[in-house]
């Protein structure tokens, strides 16, 4: 990938924002869930293993390098006064809006419920982790670019906010041992923002390990969910993946009604590593993991287009839910 050219495409694109919402465009456009850098990260499976640190290392920087213009274009819009083209009523309302649960919860009530009535107990552990337990435990490499300043928050002592709730896992293995079944609910935290992605949302992973577990019983726990989930019969197809702490791996994604396949969850079955890690004993023991953003499902559930929209406490939005 060619970083100068790419800084002079996205200096073009810039040019024509006059609002938050051509900026958020833009930025989606080169660092969303489907943007230009993120397929590029996507593709370092491909790369020759002697490579692959310093390809890493190239599209960290790039992604540093975008993120910083995107930074000081905001300061420009929000200098300028260009805001969102959205007019509010600002007298005040006779009315009374009742309390309801906020679609968040409504989905972690869902998935909770799910899982407990099929064996798994539900763990929780601390927001503010280590590197040990977000990221070595877990078999992620010292180079890997979840690790990177512009992807995690890092405290001054090394501490971060963790970016998943894997190590919740970790924690719940060393506290009661293995077989388990565990899922890990909570807050997790990520440097992205825009109509798919924000700063913080929620996970759900969920762990399993015992005896003779295989692929076959990891498909059929995510297909028995993901229906009971969205109250249908659904189309689902396995591809796969690549994650540090499972192998083989998947990403699963549905077929909505117009036929498109949308993602909706990670999964795998536990690396070697990771259980040699805990002194498992790979030969006797293996396991599966999962891993799905509530949010993510609470969109496609609700039909809600703009993930944001969870958090800026609008009750318009929050009153269809009463």
């Amino acid at each position: 990938m060619d970083n100068t050219s790419l800084i002079e495409d996205l200096n073009t694109d810039l040019k024509s924002v006059t609002n938050e919402h051509d900026y958020n465009r833009v930025k989606a456009k080169y660092l969303g869930k489907n943007g230009i850098v993120t397929l590029q990260l996507k593709t370092i499976k491909d790369i020759p293993t002697e490579d692959r640190k310093s390809f890493a290392q190239n599209i960290n920087l790039l992604k540093s390098q975008l993120i910083d213009i995107f930074q000081q274009h905001q300061h420009i819009i929000n200098k300028n006064g260009l805001t969102k083209n959205i007019s509010y009523e600002v007298a005040l309302s006779i009315n009374n809006f009742p309390g309801s649960a906020h679609p968040t919860e409504l989905a972690l009530n869902d998935i909770s419920n799910f899982f407990l009535s099929n064996g798994f107990i539900v763990e929780s552990g601390p927001e503010i982790e280590n590197d040990l337990y977000n990221f070595t435990k877990l078999n992620i490499p010292n180079d890997h670019p979840a690790r990177a300043m512009h992807d995690t928050f890092y405290f001054k002592n090394g501490d971060l906010l963790r970016t998943h709730t894997s190590p919740v896992q970790i924690r719940s293995i060393e506290k009661h041992g293995v077989p388990i079944k565990v899922i890990a609910p909570g807050a997790v935290y990520r440097c992205d923002y825009d109509i798919t992605h924000s700063p913080m949302f929620h996970q759900v992973e969920g762990l399993v390990i015992d005896k003779n577990i295989n692929f076959a019983h990891l498909k059929g726990v995510i297909y028995s969910f993901l229906e009971c989930f969205f109250e249908q019969k659904i189309e689902l197809r396995f591809r796969p993946s690549y994650f540090p702490f499972t192998e083989p791996s998947a990403e699963v994604d549905i077929k909505n009604s117009k036929g498109k396949w949308l993602e909706v969850l990670g999964c795998g079955m536990v690396h070697t590593n990771v259980l040699k890690g805990l002194n498992i004993n790979p030969k006797v023991y293996s396991g599966y993991a999962f891993g799905v953003g509530v949010e993510r499902l609470a969109m496609l559930k609700y039909d809600i287009s703009d993930l944001r929209l969870f958090f800026e406490n609008d009750l318009r939005f929050l009153s269809q839910f009463q």
